[in-house]
């Protein structure tokens, strides 16, 4: 599944969250309260061997994102004298001026709440380095150098500089300030109070990146959480797409933000060309990508989610045990801080795509590919399980609604898959006092359209005498609607279910998903609860209506099954245990009792994936179920409703409390079932194992942080 966020957002399109708003009095409305930095990265325009020039270019981007709410900002690799000086780089002069440049920088840094990283060559116990200097409010905080120099291609550094691992000193003096100096340096902003938490970022120097273990693995696993390279890398044919890979890669495997900067127009052309292609990836996914042969700077910003990276390295408890396993080399590490101040002081909108949908791709065009993979999942699942159980039928309950639609296709390619023939599925449709004609049709259109050994049993007898004889009012005429008389029927209905396998030496096929796991929202033990196998356990509500529209879009079962199957997508969810009104049309609403399944699987993706505070939740609700995104999400992959703050409350109220409070004890005793998605499972021997007994206090007094 994935991971909830995207980066859709171009650099370079206004948004209404592009500069710090007026002042809030609620932090709830500013991003630093949940967890997230904003960080950019510049793209210039320079002049070779022109310091003061770009200097006043660096100053300028500087203030810009400062002004933007980002409290840190990478340029490029040697940006105050240019990447491409060559022999230049020995001249006196300009290094002279690139050092008067960078005292331009740090004086024009003061009152300016951001970092900056700028490049530029340095003299050092009587060797050069290409360095990056950290610059903040008027304040050098430390000097890092390169550690590997290419010197192969069209790249000849060694001639120039020498490599980080040759450094004597661990200290220098620059501009007046004695800072620290090495390639071994975290800058550390989380200091408490006005900091900004889980902010630490370490510095490399492009070739850094492309060697086998960069020196950016070992800082991540020393704590740092944003990655930082400034680099000028110049293009050739495919390399964009190689940079591409490598920096999302390498954000993947340290779990981590990762800021690359790249030289743009103005580096000179004698031999190379330069594309100014600056990235930014978080834990392998990319938040944003600056338009390449620009000839004009760029700011490019993006909102990480700090929180987010480190609960991810908690939870994968490798990440601990290899950092154990590189003692030494993480021990190496000085941790330099960095006093910081964050922007918390207005409201601050999130500037960062977030999938309405964290469960179904928001790109149509990883939807049929995606798709094609949940099926693939389930299939493969129950045609094991057929084949160690030496069982070759299935009987499964149609209600010719959502969840039993979808697994009774599942049903029908297994028996494909294994070269059965689809009437060794039992199939069958049991009605009850509230079953409505619209829903009876469609289960018998699509049993009959898949060719499934088809049944109907009429539920209303037993159920009769099952209400008699535990003296129910309803057995005298009492129209007493009670759970009492909905379980009933679900019970009546599973029971024969169970029987109906007996008798056929068969597996019952369970229909109940996630979204209904998650919330409680099925009858516990002899009632939608139980099977012999559950194929929808880990597909939540949201996604089986992706999938059974995409089944029908693809037509492999026939019109007939098409057309019934979007009727299944438009009909109202609904248990239809109640007697309808008088047209026959069905009282009860699923969403009506338990709050909408597109919203309350949002709350559950990053309750269940991330652990997420539910202020966060509602953080990320209100950006994406608000009119923040609005109409900004793909056509045709979800609907286009939005919910104001309060609505958004309340319907997380009602999930945290089924959630943690009422609703365990039916997850602690799932049957079996494969889990489909990364965003996780509920059954007590995979993602989840929790207290049947537990409070929801602690997360309802959260929510109370969320103005009403």
């Amino acid at each position: 599944m994935p991971g909830g966020y995207s980066a859709l957002q171009s650099p370079t399109t206004p948004d209404r969250s592009g500069d710090i708003a007026l002042a809030s009095t609620d932090p709830f409305f500013n991003l630093y309260t949940h967890g997230f930095a904003r960080v950019a990265v510049a793209v210039p325009v320079c002049r070779v061997a022109d310091p003061a020039f770009n200097a006043q270019q660096t100053i300028a981007l500087h203030h810009q994102a400062a002004a933007q709410g980002a409290v840190l900002v990478a340029f490029p690799e040697l940006g105050l004298s240019a990447y491409s000086c060559d022999d230049l780089f020995h001249q006196r002069a300009l290094l002279d001026a690139c050092e008067a440049a960078l005292a331009a920088v740090l004086a024009a840094s003061v009152g300016v709440q951001a970092v900056a990283v700028v490049g530029l060559p340095l003299r050092v116990d009587h060797a050069l380095f290409n360095v990056a200097a950290v610059v903040l409010n008027g304040r050098l905080l430390g000097v890092v150098p390169k550690t590997f120099l290419p010197n192969y291609g069209e790249f000849y550094e060694a001639r120039q500089f020498a490599p980080a691992t040759q450094a004597l000193s661990t200290e220098v003096t620059l501009c007046g300030q004695t800072v620290p100096f090495g390639a071994q340096l975290l800058f550390d902003a989380g200091h408490a109070g006005t900091g900004v938490p889980g902010l630490k970022f370490h510095i490399e120097i492009c070739e850094d990146v492309w060697v086998p273990i960069p020196p950016s693995s070992f800082a991540a696993l020393a704590g740092a959480t944003v990655l930082v390279n400034l680099s000028a890398s110049n293009v050739t044919i495919g390399k964009a797409d190689y940079r591409h890979a490598l920096v999302a890669q390498q954000s993947a495997r340290c779990v981590a933000a990762y800021l690359y900067s790249s030289a743009g127009y103005g580096e000179s052309t004698t031999d190379l060309a330069w594309d100014g292609h600056a990235l930014i990836c978080e834990n392998g996914a990319m938040l944003a990508e600056s338009e390449r042969f620009r000839m004009d700077a760029q700011l490019l910003t993006a909102d990480v989610d700090l929180e987010r990276l480190s609960r991810e390295r908690m939870r994968q408890t490798s990440y601990a045990a290899s950092a154990a396993r590189h003692r030494s080399e993480v021990a190496a590490f000085r941790t330099v801080p960095v006093p910081l101040q964050r922007p918390d002081d207005a409201e601050l909108p999130l500037r960062r795509w977030v999938d309405r949908f964290p469960y179904v791709p928001s790109d149509p065009r990883s939807l049929d590919a995606r798709c094609e993979e949940v099926y693939n999942i389930q299939v493969q699942a129950l045609a094991k399980r057929l084949q160690s159980s030496g069982v070759q039928q299935l009987v499964i309950g149609v209600s010719g609604g959502l969840d039993s639609t979808h697994a009774l296709l599942v049903c029908a390619k297994t028996m494909d898959r294994l070269g059965l023939p689809r009437t060794h599925i039992r199939a069958c449709t049991m009605p009850g006092y509230a079953t409505s004609g619209r829903t009876l049709d469609q289960a018998l259109r699509l049993m009959e359209s898949l060719g499934c050994a088809a049944q109907t049993i009429d539920i209303r007898p037993s159920c009769q005498q099952m209400l008699d004889d535990i003296e129910h009012p309803f057995a005298d005429g009492q129209p007493q609607y009670d759970i009492t008389f909905e379980n009933v029927q679900a019970g009546e209905r599973t029971s024969h279910l169970f029987r109906l396998a007996n008798h056929h030496n068969a597996l019952v096929v369970g229909t109940g998903d996630l979204s209904e796991l998650a919330l409680g929202w099925c009858t516990y033990g002899v009632g939608d609860h139980m099977s012999h196998y559950n194929v929808n356990a880990s597909v939540p509500k949201t996604l089986i209506k992706h999938l059974v529209r995409w089944v029908a879009g693809k037509g492999e079962f026939g019109p007939d099954c098409s057309q019934a199957l979007i009727d299944v997508v438009n009909t109202e969810i609904s248990p239809e245990l109640v007697p309808g009104n008088a047209d026959g049309q069905p009282q009860q609403s699923s969403e009506s009792s338990v709050g909408p399944y597109e919203l309350q699987d949002f709350h559950l993706y990053y309750t269940l994936r991330f652990g997420f505070a539910p202020s966060k939740v509602a953080f990320l609700a209100l950006h994406t179920w608000g009119d923040a995104q609005a109409g900004r999400w793909p056509e045709g992959i979800g609907a286009h409703n939005a919910y104001p703050l309060p609505e958004i409350k309340r319907h997380l109220r009602t999930f945290l409390w089924r959630f943690f409070k009422t609703s365990q004890f039916k997850r602690s005793c799932v049957p079996n079932a494969p889990k489909v998605g990364s965003g996780g499972s509920l059954s007590p021997r995979g993602d989840w194992r929790a207290p049947s007994d537990a409070e929801a206090t602690v997360w309802l007094g959260d929510l109370d942080r969320v103005p009403d």
